[in-house]
């Protein structure tokens, strides 16, 4: 999308229950301080790849509804929502994800970030993934965070200067 001049936008009514594909839906939505996607059903979602690239006036999105069982790409989800301070995505099942590349790249003003219920089984691309993350003082992994299939881990932390401590103890590289 290149909705760079849009203010408002309303998508609360919108029945997404057949919806396959919401790659780049809201992707370069510069200007929108608000987005209300607390009623999509995401049941049938395959791909959410830069759904919300590049909406850096976000200040807050509310996903924590979302049933991502279906979905196989996260690559630039968040990218660029510079002026989130908070996401919740603890409910994500990403046990079908195969690529999370620059998932929540460039999110600099989020403080944290609570993957324990993330499942990585077929994730083989992380690169980037929290890259520009300059406010992060914390990132919460589970023990279904299992990086065993990734090759691509290229400068998935790089940014992060607020991060004094990261368990990886559950990498496997």
């Amino acid at each position: 999308g290149n909705c760079k001049s849009l203010t408002s936008l309303d998508v609360s009514n919108f029945n997404t229950s057949s919806v396959k594909d919401m790659l780049g839906m809201f992707s370069g939505c510069k200007l929108l301080t608000s987005l209300d996607v607390t009623n999509f059903d995401t049941s049938n979602v395959t791909e959410m790849r830069a759904m919300f690239n590049d909406c850096s006036s976000l200040t807050s999105l509310d996903v924590s509804s979302f049933n991502t069982s279906r979905v196989g790409n996260m690559r630039f989800m968040f990218g660029n929502c510079s002026s989130l301070t908070s996401l919740d995505v603890s409910n994500f099942d990403t046990g079908n994800v195969d690529d999370m590349t620059g998932m929540f790249f460039g999110c600099s003003s989020l403080t944290s970030l609570d993957l324990k219920n993330f499942e990585i089984n077929f994730v083989n691309d992380m690169a980037w993934m929290f890259n520009g993350c300059s406010s992060l003082t914390k990132i919460t992994f589970g023990t279904g965070f299992s990086t065993y299939y990734v090759t691509d881990m290229d400068s998935m932390f790089s940014g992060c200067s607020k991060l004094t401590s990261l368990d990886l103890s559950r990498f496997n590289t």
